[in-house]
């Protein structure tokens, strides 16, 4: 089953909390389209850094290709791994972009499709929003040593070698 990463955009002016129907979930595994027609895909997804690195680096490896005269099969492989790289990490570029634009990722969900990951997210989010908040956590003191240690005190489970049990 696909896992997917919940993502929550930055709250627009007036809003104390982001509107959950602006909830984005990115799904992990390998992107087909961002794969075959990866400047397309960045421009849909409108990760615009990562199209001019992507542009740039395609730029600079075929520059280099031509100074070296490489043959065609090489080259070919080439654009071959750079275009797989692309699809398998796709979803990773994806999330970092939304992390560097502000948005907050929010946890993750397993889910047939998106639809199924989108429901049972909604959910535990409902569910958890009408539990009570947890009580605050228990306030402990410095333990407190009466006197200097002694000879016999024991750290951990174990007595001296020797010593009765």
């Amino acid at each position: 089953m696909p896992t997917f990463t919940i993502h929550a955009p930055p709250p627009k002016a007036g809003e104390q909390q982001s509107d959950p129907q602006r909830f984005l979930f990115v799904r992990d595994g390998f992107y087909f389209w961002a794969f075959l027609l990866a400047p397309l895909w960045l421009l849909w997804r409108r990760l615009w850094l990562l199209l001019l690195l992507y542009l740039l680096f395609s730029g600079v490896l075929a520059l280099a290709f031509a100074i070296l005269r490489a043959p065609m099969t090489l080259q070919g492989a080439a654009d071959l791994l750079v275009a797989l790289l692309i699809g398998f990490e796709a979803a990773t570029l994806w999330r970092w972009t939304l992390a560097r634009r502000g948005w907050q990722m929010l946890g993750f969900v397993v889910g047939d499709d998106e639809e199924s990951a989108e429901r049972r997210f909604f959910a535990e989010w409902v569910k958890r929003a009408a539990q009570p908040a947890p009580p605050p956590a228990p306030q402990y003191s410095q333990p407190v040593r009466r006197g200097p240690p002694s000879g016999s005190d024991v750290i951990g489970l174990f007595p001296e070698p020797g010593g009765s049990p």
